[in-house]
């Protein structure tokens, strides 16, 4: 009978409950042991993963932090605190470039959470950090900047260089062509676009009409890509790889002998790059080397690429978002219509849930709110978890709002926050709320709007968002 008393002390929710406290008090390790023991009970539980990953992190072990962070994304891809952890993990790593992608992923699939915009800025300010900003950026002669490290002419060439601008154009020499093109890539033709200017003596010594000199603004531009060239040479990020990666897979294709392995790897490394100009706000980029890789695999048969089909849409996909990014939206529309067309032909289910979500937030940006709801209704029954349902009902619930049905919208808003009841999120628990209270108010349900209101609030409190509070209180 002792034994049975003391069984409600090891359940999971009690371990997950003594983990949390654990780790608030800064205990870590304990907390760890419990979060460990909690798994037993219940294994691949994504909670449980998340809040390990956390105390990883705290305890400064990045490596199983990221392990416990991308385990939960394999339980469910659509994890909004995953992709978060796992863009906070590689930050701490250091992997800037990957963070901003995995902190893009989180931030298109939970719009309404700030901490996705505010990982967003600091990984593209450490970006800009090692690389440097051409606003601040001043190339001066130091024995530490490896491409001036002329060691009796620091303070000569630092005055000629400020009244000679051809003395930057003689120093960039050193590089070769050939090196200077590798570490730069696309930016190396505007190096030697603003090289040649500086040969136009009439045109260096005339000023914009903010009184600039343009010399000084040629003069900068050039810095700029020199320490942006440097840097990459000694660090070789992921700007330099993509090039290095395409030079290469030319090189694979002038054999015309590839591998099925070898075709595989290189797909995989072009979609990766897509996706991270993409995330980085290459838009345009993006959308020309998705099209160039389109091109490529509707060129391969289906022995060389097996899963051609589902390539296919999904390079349709990333050209519509590209395409939407640029403000393109009958493109975009038409793009995500295709990966549907795909998607549907070839029964690709994840495929036809993705084509009608992008469909339907097109439709919903240039203001067809009826075609974006008959898109996500019927995405309803492909929704693979509560979480999903909730954004997905109250988006639908949003537009048949804007459309004046408040009664529908209603509906749909009492539906999301059942979908956030069952996920357990306070926030999308929060929007239902805010939605249902304003189709009551919409329908002059006064004392049921301010009930559902002061519901709402007490639901910011718990995010906690100052900003959803004075909205809800105004």
């Amino acid at each position: 009978m002792a034994d049975e008393a003391e069984l409600p002390v090891v359940t999971f929710g009690n371990l997950m409950s003594e983990g949390i406290t654990l780790s608030r008090r800064g205990q870590h390790d304990k907390a760890l042991g419990c979060f460990n023991d909690a798994l037993k009970l219940r294994a691949g539980d994504k909670h449980c993963l998340i809040t390990r990953s956390r105390c990883f992190l705290k305890l400064g072990d990045t490596e199983n932090s990221l392990k416990d962070a991308e385990a939960s994304l394999q339980i469910d891809k659509t994890f909004s605190e995953g992709l978060y952890q796992k863009a906070e993990t590689l930050y701490t790593m250091g992997d800037f470039e990957f963070a901003l992608v995995f902190y893009h992923r989180g931030r298109r699939l939970r719009p309404d959470l700030p901490k996705f915009q505010l990982g967003i800025n600091k990984a593209e300010e450490a970006i800009v950090n090692c690389i440097g900003n051409p606003s601040s950026v001043k190339l001066e002669s130091k024995e530490e900047l490896c491409f001036v490290s002329r060691q009796a002419e620091s303070k000569k060439d630092s005055q000629k260089q400020q009244t000679k601008p051809t003395k930057e154009q003689k120093q960039t020499k050193k590089k070769s062509p050939k090196t200077e093109q590798q570490l730069l890539g696309a930016l190396y033709a505007d190096k030697a676009f603003l090289e040649k200017l500086l040969k136009d003596e009439d045109l260096m010594q005339s000023s914009t009409r903010h009184g600039i000199k343009v010399m000084d603004l040629v003069s900068g531009g050039i810095s700029y890509l020199n320490q942006r060239r440097d840097f990459w040479q000694q660090q070789k990020p992921m700007y330099a790889r993509v090039y290095e990666r395409r030079v290469l897979q030319e090189e694979q294709m002038r054999d015309k002998k590839e591998k099925p392995s070898d075709i595989s790897k290189s797909i995989a490394k072009n979609m990766e790059d897509i996706e991270l100009l993409l995330a980085r706000g290459s838009a345009e980029e993006s959308c020309r080397k998705a099209e160039r890789l389109l091109k490529r695999i509707q060129a391969w048969s289906e022995n060389e690429v097996p899963n051609k089909h589902e390539l296919t849409g999904t390079l349709h996909s990333y050209i519509g978002n590209a395409q939407l990014a640029m403000g393109q939206m009958e493109a975009a529309l038409r793009s995500h219509k295709m990966d549907l067309d795909c998607a549907r032909q070839n029964s690709l289910t994840d495929g036809v849930s993705r084509a009608l979500d992008h469909i339907g937030h097109v439709y919903a940006r240039i203001g067809k709110f009826q075609q974006a709801i008959n898109a996500w209704e019927e995405k309803i029954p492909l929704a693979q978890s509560s979480l999903e349902k909730a954004w997905l009902f109250h988006e639908i619930g949003r537009c048949y709002l804007e459309l004046g049905k408040a009664e529908v919208a209603q509906d749909y808003g009492q539906k999301s926050l059942e979908s956030a009841d069952e996920e357990g999120d306070v926030e999308w628990q929060l929007h239902a709320t805010v939605l249902v209270a304003q189709a009551q108010v919409k329908l002059k349900d006064y004392p049921a709007a301010i009930m559902t209101f002061e519901r709402a609030l007490e639901k910011a409190k718990l995010v906690p968002s100052e900003a959803a509070q004075k909205g809800i209180i105004a």
